[in-house]
This record gives C-alpha cells, sequence and structure tokens, in this order.
C-alpha cells in the first residue's frame, strides 16, 4: 500500500535538498502536485508543476471541504494540496511526498495518521539558519528577519512531528533521514 511522507521545516533548514537527494533513492517517491491561485509562471503547465484555480474556484474548492491543507499566503493568492489528487496518485501506487508548512504538515498527519509519516527538518539553531539565509544572497536584510521570526515560531511545532531530523551536517542528515523513510516504507 502506498505511504505518504511529510516534511516541513523553516525556511533554509535544508528540506529540498533533503528532499531532492530522497528523490533521487529508488523509493517510488512521487511529489504531490499543489494547487495555486497565482498565474503560471515561465513554462510551468496545469497539472504538472501546479493545478492553476482562480481565487473564487480555489474558495469554493475550500467550501466544499476538498483540500487536505491550504493556505493563504496573500489577498487572493492560495495554495493547497487536492485530496482528490493526492488519492489519484496513492492509487497509482506512488509514495507521495508533501513538502508544506508546518500547519499543513500536521492537517495532513491528522488526516491520514499511521500512513503517513511526518518529518520536521530542524536547523541547529536559530543563529545557524540567520548565517545560512545570508549565505544565500537572495533576501534583504528585513525579509531574513522576517524568515528568522517565523522560524521561531515554526519550530514550536517540532514535537508534533513523528520525526525531528537535526541538520547540523547534510550528509549525516541525508544519510538519516533515508534510513528512516525506507524503514518506513518497509513498514
Amino acid at each position: 500500500m502506498a505511504k505518504l511522507i511529510i516534511f516541513s521545516a523553516p525556511s533554509g533548514s535544508g528540506k529540498s535538498t533533503i528532499i531532492n537527494y530522497l528523490l533521487t533513492q529508488n523509493l517510488n517517491l512521487a511529489f504531490s502536485i499543489s494547487a495555486t491561485s497565482r498565474p503560471p509562471r515561465g513554462a510551468e503547465r496545469d497539472g504538472v508543476e501546479y493545478f492553476f484555480l482562480s481565487p473564487d474556484e480555489f474558495r469554493r474548492r475550500i467550501a466544499a471541504g476538498e483540500f487536505l491543507e491550504y493556505e493563504e499566503v496573500y489577498h487572493d493568492r492560495f495554495y493547497g494540496t487536492l485530496k482528490s489528487q493526492v488519492e489519484k496518485q496513492l492509487a497509482a501506487g506512488q509514495n507521495v511526498v508533501f513538502d508544506v508548512d508546518v500547519v499543513g504538515g500536521c492537517n495532513i498527519k491528522k488526516f491520514y495518521g499511521d500512513r503517513a509519516l511526518s518529518v520536521f527538518i530542524q536547523p541547529p539553531s536559530v543563529e545557524e539558519l540567520r548565517k545560512r539565509l545570508v549565505g544565500r544572497g537572495t533576501d534583504t536584510p528585513e525579509v531574513i528577519e522576517d524568515r528568522v521570526a517565523k522560524a521561531t515560531y515554526e519550530l514550536s511545532f517540532a514535537p508534533k512531528f513523528d520525526i525531528v531530523i537535526v541538520n547540523d551536517d547534510l550528509e549525516k542528515a541525508k544519510a538519516e533521514t533515508l534510513k528512516v523513510i525506507t524503514q518506513f516504507l518497509q513498514s
């Protein structure tokens, strides 16, 4: 039976790097395709990178209870996970991987219970996280401080996850995550 793996972490914790590594490990993993109300960027295609919905359509589907989790990031800018899409991927035998915020991660775990494993990737410290975000060179100091403040809030959710992996050494964190995911998929 196909399973679900939920990843959450503060920005800059190494979550995307770890997920991308796992996707190369022959674990039959497939990314959950999210829905968004933003327009496609560049070569993005509906049903491939995202399902593109109008804000009104997104609201209609929220009201109909079609989302496992969703968030209105800015006014009329929604992101969410459609139950129907996840069920379609599970029925196809894919182990579905989620990269979601902490609240979304908790909601998906609650919905699927033991069929899902929730993994929280934690930076060694908030100070280290700040250093990583500065080192990326992609954000203004204000954005970095906003991300650090949000990270402090997100770290309070770590105990709600099945597994917490502290990424103080990327190779070690990748190996530890691979071991945990492999055991979960084989159980």
